[in-house]
């Protein structure tokens, strides 16, 4: 698939859940603020509490590119967790090493992201990790392997570009964009995650 043909598919997702999956997608919502196809402008019938619940964990799922058995095994994971489920889903969710290298600024998209630790230019404690899934510990080192900073991908995040475009660093990072290089400082918390979703309704659709 090309980049021109997922990156409409992204727009249209995005415009389908009501929620900017990417930068590009937050431009086009500002001119088509309604859902896509020819009834998109219509107003919305009344959602059955499954189709609520359903779009909502859609969304979730959405903003972290999962597929629905990735999406499943983690709800499994935050079940067996102490505390809120709904809290320790997207908490699980966010600890994964994709996540964190879009959060610190190394990538601007999600996809960017994951293909930067697939393609093995991510090091944890000086480690190559090539697993997106990867779930990253407090007090662990990530960053970009010395031999691929060089790559212009690379070096335009460490200037900064995508800070205009994604969220505000979370305080659960410690980041030195410059040197391509963050530490996960404590466990994410729901509160601090900056991802769109009534976790209830996720708990709620998986729970039925």
């Amino acid at each position: 698939m090309s980049n021109v043909t997922r990156s409409r598919r992204q727009v249209r997702l995005s415009r389908a859940l009501g929620i900017a999956l990417t930068p590009k997608a937050v431009k086009h919502f500002e001119k088509r603020p309604y859902p896509p196809g020819e009834h998109g402008r219509a107003r919305r019938r009344t959602e059955s509490d499954y189709a609520v619940r359903l779009r909502e964990k859609q969304r979730l799922r959405a903003q972290y590119g999962l597929r629905e058995k990735q999406m499943a095994r983690a709800f499994e994971e935050a079940r067996k967790a102490p505390g809120l489920t709904g809290e320790a889903l997207v908490e699980i969710l966010e600890s994964r090493l994709d996540a964190l290298v879009l959060r610190a600024g190394i990538a601007r998209t999600t996809l960017q992201a994951r293909q930067a630790v697939v393609h093995r230019h991510i090091l944890v404690d000086g480690k190559i990790v090539d697993r997106p899934s990867f779930k990253v510990k407090p007090g662990q080192t990530v960053q970009v392997k010395p031999k691929s900073q060089a790559m212009v991908p690379f070096q335009v995040a460490a200037a900064g570009a995508h800070r205009d475009v994604l969220p505000k660093v979370p305080a659960y990072l410690d980041v030195q964009l410059e040197k391509l290089s963050f530490i996960l400082v404590r466990a994410p918390k729901r509160a601090e995650v900056p991802v769109t979703c009534e976790v209830q309704l996720v708990v709620e659709h998986y729970s039925r």
